[in-house]
């Protein structure tokens, strides 16, 4: 079976790994590691905790459990930090019962996970969200002012193109605040690429997901605090169960994972830098397109190509450009996350040879209007 037999055609992705557009491409190697899973019965408990002690080293973690998702992982945290190991309270949630269960969240970290807001994660793991401050600004005060007796744990988003970061309490900030008054730390650091670094600021809970940055199959893993990844474990006799990890998926995100870390930020960003410089090269002079290799805006070791589009020499605006790309076969995504800016990008995660062709030629054809 494949895409075309349902009339379905592959895109190509300049967006990055995004959950809408299939997650990610999977390497020769984690290919070959789901195919060698699938091959055999396992004991599925034996093989996560297992699973677990690898990730919690790969992490400098105390430990760590696997999770169908960084969604996924934000609603079994929750429910560990409302429920913990107690089987009558994990198998009454999402109601909480008498247990404390409001979980505060910086109002500019009040983000969807694909259009399912992330409140709605929360009350999956019987949470009840306390937005504080605003989105412009939230200051330490209201986050404090805002923790009392039914407080669960305070949650921590590290998106810089969903949150809001300026003006917003930092993370160490949060974590001092929690220290202070006996309450975990969540952090949602789905689409980080350095994960030794947050559960090293001293988060409680930290959760990632498989295919954004690392490269895995449909998959996550939450690492942190060994009693609350106990917890998060005993979720699986409730709200857990329908949110597990197959074998062949589990056995990808270790191979995703061992590939990932062995190589480091820099040599990733050297590569993705001389590649994109390729591209920009061939984009350089087409109508209307100024182009430039960027750097990630929030540190990460990403370079894109900024394509700014000037309406007039381009014969159309930046959202039109994207919607046009995107209307070709095959479809071509590019990065929209500055397109009320006027500008668009080429991100090259999800990118292969193949693909960065059919940018280039897409990209040339809608603005030259030369399809050869």
């Amino acid at each position: 079976m494949e895409y075309g037999d349902l009339g379905v055609s592959p895109i190509v992705s300049a967006q990055a790994n995004s959950t809408p557009l299939g997650g990610c491409t999977l390497s020769p190697g984690v290919i070959a590691a789901m195919s060698d899973a699938a091959r055999y019965h396992v004991d599925m408990d034996r093989l996560a905790r297992a699973a677990g002690e690898y990730l919690a080293e790969a992490t400098g973690s105390e430990d760590a459990w696997p999770v169908l998702g960084a969604a996924a992982g934000l609603a079994v945290c929750v429910a560990a930090c409302v429920a913990g190991t107690d089987l009558t309270s994990i198998q009454r949630l999402p109601d909480a019962g008498g247990r404390p269960a409001e979980v505060v969240l910086q109002k500019g970290h009040s983000i969807s996970y694909g259009g399912a807001p992330i409140s709605q994660m929360i009350a999956l793991g019987g949470g009840r969200t306390v937005e504080v401050g605003s989105v412009n600004e939230t200051l330490p005060g209201h986050v404090a002012g805002a923790i009392g007796p039914r407080t669960a744990a305070l949650v921590y988003v590290t998106s810089h193109t969903h949150a809001v970061h300026r003006r917003q309490v930092p993370l160490a900030d949060l974590v001092a605040i929690g220290r202070e008054h006996g309450v975990p730390v969540i952090v949602d650091a789905a689409g980080e690429e350095d994960i030794s670094r947050w559960p090293a600021e001293g988060a409680d809970l930290v959760i990632y997901s498989g295919p954004k940055a690392l490269g895995a199959p449909t998959s996550g893993f939450v690492c942190g605090r060994a009693d609350l990844i106990e917890a998060c474990r005993a979720q699986y006799a409730g709200i857990a169960r329908p949110m597990k990890v197959g074998k062949e998926n589990l056995m990808g995100l270790l191979q995703a994972v061992k590939e990932f870390t062995a190589t480091t930020p820099e040599e990733r960003a050297a590569a993705q830098f001389a590649r994109m410089s390729k591209v920009a090269a061939r984009l350089e002079g087409l109508p209307g397109l100024s182009v430039a290799v960027v750097a990630d805006e929030s540190g990460r070791a990403i370079h894109r190509v900024l394509l700014t589009v000037d309406p007039a020499g381009a014969g159309r605006d930046a959202r039109t450009l994207a919607r046009e790309a995107a209307q070709g076969t095959p479809a071509v995504h590019l990065r929209d996350f500055k397109m009320h800016q006027g500008r668009l990008e080429v991100d090259p995660r999800a990118l292969d040879d193949d693909g960065e062709e059919t940018v280039v030629a897409r990209l040339t054809a809608l603005l030259t209007g030369d399809a050869g």
